[in-house]
């Protein structure tokens, strides 16, 4: 299995889920088993905002983070979240955070709310 290269952060799961962006797919398609992952965060902001009394909630949650492995917020990240601008209630920070714990590049359709932190690799594939 592939290492991995790019952590998915909560709205690129959400296109994902929903098939929103036929050129984000076309990224996921072209890389390897492995390289995508998620945040424990990302997975948690994600299940907050499922319909859970949809008839698919269960199967669309079980078919995306089956596919896209959820990693957890350990020490090293929690390590690199205390070094980032502080910036209250912001679950971006936190998956920023993660992201640069793990060296990957965040993959999110909004750059802008990372814009503070200049060390972080950013791309936005539904762009």
């Amino acid at each position: 299995m592939t290492e991995p290269r790019f952590l998915l952060d909560t709205n690129i799961c959400v296109y994902l889920a929903e098939s929103l962006s036929g050129k984000l797919h076309d990224h996921v398609e072209q890389c390897e088993v492995g390289e995508l992952v998620t945040s424990s965060i990302v997975f948690a902001e994600f299940a907050r905002g499922i319909d859970w009394t949809q008839p698919h909630a269960e199967e669309t949650v079980a078919q995306l983070f089956g596919a896209i492995a959820v990693l957890p917020f350990d020490t090293n990240a929690a390590r690199a979240y205390a070094s980032l601008p502080f910036e209250r209630h912001s679950f971006d920070q936190l998956i920023a955070a993660h992201a640069l714990a793990l060296d990957l590049t965040l993959v999110t359709a909004n750059g802008r709310d990372f814009r503070d932190i200049p060390t972080l690799r950013i791309e936005d594939w539904t762009a």
